[in-house]
């Protein structure tokens, strides 16, 4: 898992200005600050973006959760924007497993400002592919 701290393994994420700085069991934290590139013309966070973060997010912290070899792939995202962020704004993020079960994790995730008002929050669902089930 620590490979995966920065970028989480996806330059994209590395240039919408996405960084994972920790992680525990089932748990995550980032810190962003948005790019250009992240915005829309009106220069701020396009919609679209929220749910590459939120999904990345979500994805890391049902992996952290998870032995190794275990995999976790998106089943759904749902999020909703509640207020605006802009390119340059230093955000952080937080996704956390909720529940897991054998072959399927809940995750929430919140992206906040530095004031701690929640930018954008999303809940999720994951499929688990359990390394020992594989192997049978």
């Amino acid at each position: 898992m620590d490979r995966s701290l920065g970028d989480g393994g996806m330059p994209l994420l590395g240039l919408l200005g996405l960084g994972f700085e920790r992680y525990g069991e089932g748990w995550v934290e980032a810190t962003w600050v948005p790019t250009d590139l992240a915005c829309n013309p009106a220069g701020t966070v396009h919609g679209g973006v929220y749910g590459v973060v939120h999904d990345a997010a979500m994805n890391f912290a049902a992996n952290s959760a998870m032995e190794s070899g275990d995999r976790a792939a998106t089943l759904t995202v749902s999020y909703s924007t509640l207020r605006p962020a802009a390119a340059g704004d230093r955000l952080s993020v937080r996704g956390e497993v909720v529940r897991l079960t054998r072959r399927v994790a809940f995750l929430e995730v919140t992206v906040g400002n530095g004031d701690g008002e929640p930018i954008s929050k999303a809940t999720g669902t994951f499929a688990l592919r359990r390394h020992e089930e594989s192997n049978r």
